[in-house]
């Protein structure tokens, strides 16, 4: 059987999550025995802002071949990743073409802009019968797999926006804590620091606080914040978890986890932006 071929589409090239997922898509096919391999590239814009190289140099340095148009790129390709990291708003316009090809896809996070945008693209992948999931690295960080009768937690991370690097900490609240958030509300510390409250209607509870800052992701679980919580620092290789088990997806067309969940953390994501806008209030979810 010949090697499986991925397409990767962006809106720029040469970002990080494109310069690095191709080692970790090799080194998992190695070890897990998978025939994958990142053979096709298309991005909206030529040249990348981060740091100037072009489609066509990113291409040279990781031998793939570029499409000359999305199109293209959904024909030739036996699965696609969807990138974009840093502008969700571009993930429903690509999956309105990508889905209408029925190749199972991956949507790197944040999943969306917002909580309309991201239930069309499930309605999409309902119309065209299209499997696909989307997801944080962080919901992969072994260190979430301790304290299973956790009922409250406290994040912390960092990242250079909010609306880009807070669903981080919403993964790992919803992974840990499970559906049915009703409430987000912001306390401003400082113009870099912002402390987020989740609401529930039963005993859970979490608080999320994001620093404008390159710091380690920290977490605290437990039935309290007493002694007998766990206090941990993400140091796991999450994002290595994250490409074996989207190879795993590919090959099975099956999620590991309920996609519902990634609506759940798209609404705390869209109500924690709305919620630094207007602190010391709830916003409903």
């Amino acid at each position: 059987m010949s090697t499986k071929k991925i397409g990767f589409i962006d809106l720029y090239i040469s970002e990080w999550h494109a310069n690095n997922y191709p080692a970790w898509i090799k080194k998992a096919c190695e070890e897990f025995g998978y025939d994958y391999s990142v053979a096709y590239a298309w991005a909206e814009d030529y040249v990348s802002p981060t740091d100037g190289r072009n489609t066509d140099e990113w291409c040279e340095a990781f031998g793939v071949e570029r499409c000359n148009t999305i199109e293209e790129i959904c024909e030739k390709s036996d699965v696609l990743v969807i990138l974009s990291p840093s502008r969700a708003d571009k993930h429903l316009e690509y999956a309105k073409i990508a889905f209408t090809y029925g190749k199972p896809t991956y949507i790197d996070k944040p999943f969306s802009d917002s909580i309309e945008n991201a239930k069309e693209i499930f309605a999409l992948s309902e119309k065209y019968s299209v499997p696909f999931f989307s997801s944080s690295a962080l919901r992969y960080a072994s260190e979430l797999n301790e304290a299973d009768e956790c009922i409250a937690m406290s994040t912390m991370g960092g990242g250079r926006a909010l609306e880009e690097y807070m669903i981080h900490q919403a993964e790992m609240v919803v992974k840990k804590l499970g559906m049915g958030a009703k409430a987000v509300k912001a306390q401003r510390i400082s113009d870099y620091h912002y402390t987020f409250a989740v609401r529930y209607d039963d005993e859970r509870r979490a608080a999320m606080h994001y620093v404008k800052a390159s710091m380690p992701f920290l977490i605290t679980m437990g039935k309290g914040i007493d002694e007998n919580a766990v206090f941990k620092q993400i140091k796991s290789d999450f994002f290595y978890d994250l490409i074996a088990d989207m190879l795993r997806f590919f090959e099975t067309g099956s999620c590991s986890f309920n996609t519902e969940e990634t609506l759940e953390v798209t609404r705390i994501l869209v109500a924690s932006i709305k919620a630094k806008a207007s602190p010391d209030q709830w916003i409903e979810i």
